[in-house]
């Protein structure tokens, strides 16, 4: 779908009564419309200095999709082909994260990496990190974040220093179409979230207020999630602002698996069916998770135990200022 088939496809009037009568399958097809339509438009604003639309018909045509989603049994919605999850952050990304916690000119450091044709990974070993970073951690109903819903979001702030502790701590449950009252929380088996924790909670997408307040903790300082992609994709079609403001440079996630893969010299000898880049393996590694323990999957739980992780990292590979 070209750029043009997709500005005509989301500002076409929508009857989704209609498509219920025709069963699953033309629900499916045209949730499959909607997803290419907002990839070809989320690929044009960002490559296009001066886009002919603003990003807010990317957020309602993701929302149009979601109404959809809702109407289809949830192992179907999986099953379905995705193509709105990015599988990793770009090289440019990934050299300004680096860029951010080194405090060092991004052209240094692509001379390092893309120049001597090395991992740009490899750069989290080059100079020290300093400075205040967020770290954050969502759980979903889905894994497309075209189609389902945020429905707990913690975060918390920590200074990049041997000692330092995480503060100002922050956990919020979202909430989801009734629907799900008696279809019960999709993905449950992962995050244990139940409908007595985000039955009567407002929607992310319906919290202009809690929208705009993730967006300025994500703004104040680089912000740190393990597989940041996925965090990434999902705020890009949940909150208004954070495109634009990924656009301009205002927002710069980093991914800890890059930090887990290129300092823990323990992963790099490690199979790769033994998930050495897991949060959970990689706590255990550096003892900020006990042997007998897993993961959370909440997202305060999972946001502090990747915080505390990255510390014990880098300290042990004497990298702080």
């Amino acid at each position: 779908m070209n750029i043009d088939q997709a500005l005509e496809h989301a500002n076409a009037f929508a009857f989704p009564d209609l498509l219920l009568g025709f069963g699953d399958e033309a629900i499916e097809a045209e949730c499959a419309k909607n997803e290419e339509a907002i990839k070809a438009l989320v690929e044009a604003f960002f490559a296009q200095e001066n886009p002919s639309f603003g990003f807010d018909l990317v957020l309602d045509l993701a929302d149009r999709n979601r109404d959809l989603a809702d109407q289809l049994d949830t192992d179907r919605v999986e099953r379905m082909r995705g193509v709105n999850l990015a599988r990793g952050l770009s090289d440019a990304d990934q050299i300004r994260a680096i860029s951010k916690l080194q405090r060092r000119r991004v052209e240094t450091i692509e001379k390092e990496t893309i120049q001597r044709r090395q991992p740009i990974a490899t750069a989290y070993a080059g100079a020290g990190m300093r400075g205040t970073v967020v770290g954050i951690d969502i759980e979903t109903t889905s894994r497309h974040p075209d189609r389902g819903y945020i429905i707990n979001v913690g975060w918390e702030l920590m200074e990049l220093a041997a000692d330092a502790e995480p503060y100002d701590a922050q956990s919020v449950f979202c909430g989801i179409p009734e629907v799900y009252r008696e279809k019960g929380v999709p993905l449950t088996h992962i995050h244990q979230i139940t409908w007595d924790e985000v039955g009567g909670q407002l929607p992310l997408r319906q919290n202009p207020a809690l929208q705009a307040q993730i967006l300025k903790v994500l703004e104040s300082h680089p912000y740190l999630a393990h597989n940041a992609s996925f965090e990434d994709s999902w705020f890009l079609l949940n909150i208004k602002g954070y495109a634009e403001a990924r656009k301009a440079g205002k927002i710069v996630p980093v991914d800890t698996r890059d930090i887990c893969r290129s300092l823990d010299r323990e992963a790099q000898f490690l199979p790769f069916d033994a998930k050495p880049a897991a949060l959970e393996n990689w706590a255990r590694r550096r003892g900020t998770l006990a042997p007998d323990q897993k993961e959370r999957h909440l997202g305060l739980d999972d946001a502090d135990l990747m915080l505390r992780t990255v510390r014990e990292e880098v300290a042990l590979r004497g990298l702080f200022k």
